[in-house]
């Protein structure tokens, strides 16, 4: 069975950084692509990034571009992703989710592994 696991959540300052990590257990999903979406409060879940297995494709939402960066250490079966200049907007549950290939990565039905979520909370 597969399993993700999000960790590295916390409080920040605004302008800080953070580091989430996902890692997968169960099977290598080298025929899947990893994603992170986040879920303001109030607000319904938002694509932020997404990356292959291989780590060679990444896609970046407008709203974190130059600020984000999704990652991956195949030894580890492990993903991550750095939030850096962090703004209270950014503050919300992070998922991991993994998508077959094939499908949009942007969209949220086509991930078919979802974790639990780690609360990141960016303070002004």
């Amino acid at each position: 069975q597969v399993q993700l696991v999000e960790s590295g959540g916390g409080l920040v300052q605004a302008g800080g950084s953070l580091r989430v990590s996902c890692a997968v257990s169960g099977r290598t999903l080298s025929d899947h692509g990893m994603g992170w979406f986040r879920q303001a409060p109030g607000k319904g879940q938002e694509f932020v990034a997404a990356i292959s297995w291989s780590g060679g494709t990444t896609y970046y939402a407008n709203s974190v571009k130059g600020r984000f960066t999704i990652s991956r250490d195949s030894a580890k079966n492990t993903v991550y992703l750095q939030m850096n200049s962090l703004r209270p907007e950014d503050t919300a549950v992070y998922y991991c989710a993994a998508a077959p290939y094939g499908n949009n990565w942007f969209l949220l039905g086509s991930y078919d592994y979802w974790g639990q979520g780690t609360q990141v909370t960016v303070s002004s």
